[in-house]
């Protein structure tokens, strides 16, 4: 099984700049039909293409709702006033997303909010940094999947929040609580999407994390090495899309 987890950036180029190309990103990230393809950064209103996009089962949860200012908006709106210079703008109006696209078959999905209330106060952090932290929403996905040999498995995709490493890592360890939680007894898990960090997880039974903030951690299952894509595959008409690269793991 091929595992591949993308932060698209919001469909935008390093640096930012006046075009979106996140169709075109969707497609190159889809087009060899990697098994699982855990993306980050999505603007509300791309949800529904995704599937039509890629080709595969899409399972898309919108993590920060469109806002116009204080007031909530709607992902048309959002999408109209982006458009206007996605690279200056990118989530200010679109609001923000992951999504956990698959070609095998969903038994199960659920949800998890990172950074509730309870879990802001126990981290240790003050006033002002646990209000900033409240103004965005992060998610964990997770989708139970019947592997080609037949056997369930559970897909997760997170989206941390990046800066102090106490909020950080809190968030990390709430999604692993709510996968392993998700999970049946001895049951494959693989934790997929960006960490913002290089997590350490062995006491969960994770396997170690490659380079970068960008992960696809294995337990119970047989993993390859994480594999980063090159500059030169992720550039579209000479541009380099996304801050981030794709990183894929063959598990199995």
């Amino acid at each position: 099984m091929l595992v591949r987890s993308w932060n698209l950036y919001h469909g935008n180029t390093s640096p930012p700049g006046r075009r979106n190309h996140l169709e075109r990103m969707v497609r190159l990230a889809s087009e060899d039909r990697p098994d699982v393809l855990c993306l980050q950064e999505i603007p509300a209103w791309a949800l529904p293409h995704l599937a039509s996009w890629s080709g595969m089962t899409a399972l898309g949860d919108v993590a920060q709702r469109p806002m116009l200012g204080p007031f909530p908006s709607s992902a048309e709106v959002g999408r109209r006033l982006t458009a206007l210079h996605p690279g200056l703008l990118r989530s200010a109006f679109s609001g923000q997303a992951n999504a956990l696209l698959t070609t095998l078959e969903v038994l199960e999905r659920g949800r998890c909010v990172l950074n509730p209330r309870d879990v802001r106060r126990r981290a240790g952090v003050g006033l002002f940094a646990r209000l900033a932290w409240a103004k965005e929403r992060r998610i964990c996905q997770a989708a139970r999947l019947r592997l080609a040999d037949g056997r369930p498995a559970v897909v997760a995709n997170l989206h941390a929040t990046p800066g102090d490493l106490r909020i950080t890592l809190a968030e990390v360890e709430r999604a692993v609580a709510f996968v392993t939680g998700f999970a049946a007894p001895a049951e494959p898990v693989v934790l997929a999407g960006d960490f913002n960090t290089a997590p350490m997880l062995a006491a969960h039974g994770f396997d170690a994390a490659g380079q970068g903030i960008d992960h696809v951690l294995v337990r119970g299952l047989d993993a390859g090495e994480q594999v980063v894509w090159p500059a030169a595959r992720r550039r579209l008409d000479g541009l380099l899309v996304s801050d981030h690269a794709p990183v894929d793991r063959e598990v199995g």
